[in-house]
């Protein structure tokens, strides 16, 4: 029961050795335990040591002590489920390492200077009075005035500080939006858009349907028909061809909404890292009373910083202004500060420059490389999200390939997968290893026999 020898304390061994015998069926409710003095005596330890074992036991409920009668087992784990245990040690596992990783849950390390960000963090670290405390429900004031000169910068996004709400990604801001916007409401967004929005909002009750769109992006024939109170885009992907929503559709798109009552969710993923044309303002820029914005940093600047935030318009600020007292803030409050100190200094600027041209450059790689090993196929090139998706003519076995994939140390984008459609992100994959990467991919399909 006992090992003098082990660095855990002797009534912990004791307690631990009576627990389990009690949850393993070995002791049974109503059960005697040995007396204080009969333990301590066999054990050759502390009557003390027994004790405080003992109490343990009595103030976590396993047993009883009942009076001039000694103490008795008090729990039944008769008909308790089987406990799982561990077999494998995996504190130690580290991710596996593909040798072509065209998903998306990188970027390329050469745009952002990891040593800039990282005394950032310390800079907060060695601050230990900002640490010692919760953080701002809606976002720390500071992150939020960077923020307010950065989207007014970057994006044009027209917005007070007091109007910004800072969150742990996009889809954070989302619950907290469909919060204040109510339930069982009607939301229009565009086919294969945000997977993880739709999750959200049938977790609201919202009932989804799936607008139309002609080369320019949403059409407002298909609104009419629909009457969403909720319209969800992302106009720097938006039509049949994937391009950026003109400034004509935009306002066309504002003017139904404010007929209708209705609001535009603004999914402005990446709007900065545009790098084949300069961005067009956001359509928060034009209207700022029925249009929220949502921005993120999980690609511009780091994946692992799951900072996004959101712009609400008056309406919403007095909803939000009710339920701010309730609202505990998930984001890391040392990952807020940092981010306000980056952007402050002035480097997301070049940051964003490198970027772009690092992106621009991988894009007609991409591109060059997948006409050239996949000539028949259908493409779809998104700028901003930094992947094309590869459409076959004909269907293929998905699940053999999928395995030759990973014995080959290949990953593709698991959003985009069909018996013909397959998906290549550049925004983590060296430029050095996209032609060779696609090859190989090339070569495991076409090898595999058509459905």
């Amino acid at each position: 029961m006992t090992d003098k020898n082990d660095k855990i304390p002797l009534y912990r061994q004791i307690y631990h050795s009576v627990r389990r015998a009690i949850e393993n069926g070995n002791l049974k409710k109503n059960d005697r335990l040995p007396s204080i003095r009969e333990l301590s005596s066999s054990l050759s330890l502390s009557k003390t040591t027994v004790i405080s074992a003992y109490d343990q036991l009595c103030a976590e409920g396993y047993i009883t002590n009942r009076p001039k009668s000694g103490y008795f087992v008090a729990a039944d784990f008769e008909n308790r489920p089987k406990i799982a245990e561990s077999i494998e040690d995996k504190s130690k596992k580290e991710n596996k390492y593909y040798e072509y990783d065209f998903s998306t849950k990188s970027i390329d390390s050469s745009v952002i200077d990891l040593a800039i960000w990282r005394k950032e963090i310390k800079n907060i670290i060695n601050r230990s009075y900002l640490l010692t405390s919760y953080g701002d429900a809606q976002g720390e004031e500071a992150l939020r005035y960077a923020l307010q000169k950065y989207a007014l910068g970057i994006r044009s996004v027209n917005s007070k500080m007091s109007n910004i709400i800072v969150g742990a990604g996009t889809q954070a801001v989302l619950y907290l939006l469909c919060s204040l916007i109510g339930t069982d409401k009607r939301v229009a967004l565009q086919k294969s858009s945000f997977v993880q929005s739709e999750f959200v909002f049938r977790s609201f009750g919202y009932e989804i349907c799936y607008f139309d769109s002609d080369d320019f992006g949403v059409t407002i024939d298909s609104l009419d028909a629909l009457s969403p109170d909720i319209i969800l885009v992302n106009p720097n992907f938006s039509g049949k061809r994937g391009l950026n929503m003109p400034v004509t559709r935009r306002l066309e798109m504002i003017r139904w909404a404010a007929k209708h009552g209705a609001y535009i969710i603004e999914d402005d993923f990446n709007g900065e890292l545009r790098y084949s044309s300069h961005p067009i303002p956001c359509v928060q820029y034009y209207d700022s009373e029925h249009t929220v914005y949502i921005g993120s940093f999980s690609k511009v600047l780091l994946p692992s910083v799951r900072i996004s935030y959101m712009v609400l318009p008056e309406s919403l600020m007095k909803d939000f202004s009710e339920c701010k007292p309730y609202i505990n803030q998930i984001a890391s409050k040392t990952e807020q500060l940092a981010l306000a100190g980056y952007l402050n200094s002035g480097k997301m600027d070049s940051h964003i420059r490198r970027a772009r041209r690092v992106y621009l450059e991988k894009s007609r790689q991409t591109l060059e490389s997948i006409k050239r090993y996949f000539p028949n196929a259908a493409l779809t090139f998104n700028e901003t999200a930094m992947y094309v998706a590869v459409k076959l003519p004909k269907e293929v076995n998905r699940a053999e390939i999928d395995n030759a994939l990973e014995e080959n140390g290949i990953r593709l984008m698991t959003s985009i997968k069909s018996d013909s459609d397959f998906g290549f992100c550049f925004s983590g994959i060296p430029i050095n290893k996209i032609d060779e990467g696609i090859r190989l991919v090339s070569e495991i399909i076409f090898k595999q026999p058509a459905c």
